[in-house]
């Protein structure tokens, strides 16, 4: 397995605490649906998300397949290592 930059692992911490966060305001927002500063919350963490995950992918490639990521030219979802694998 290729060596990695401490970047790739500062970006993966950022996108598994952003994870995290969405994953507990969807639970909160299951049973407190009307709750608009949770929703703008919840938004506002699906943007970060997506400029995290666009930033890492840009440096290191696709994070999800089955087109939730783009590929880069030559095809490089098999590059090493891949994000379960650090």
């Amino acid at each position: 397995m290729k060596q990695v930059p401490a970047e790739y692992y500062q970006l993966m911490e950022q996108l598994q605490a952003v994870d995290f966060v969405l994953v507990e305001l969807t639970l909160y927002l299951d049973t407190h649906n009307d709750d608009l500063d949770a929703i703008n919350q919840f938004n506002h963490y699906v943007q970060e998300r997506k400029r995290i995950k666009k930033q890492f992918e840009s440096q290191f490639g696709p994070l999800q397949q089955f087109g939730n990521s783009y590929s880069g030219k030559p095809w490089n979802w098999n590059d090493s290592p891949w994000p379960w694998q650090v």
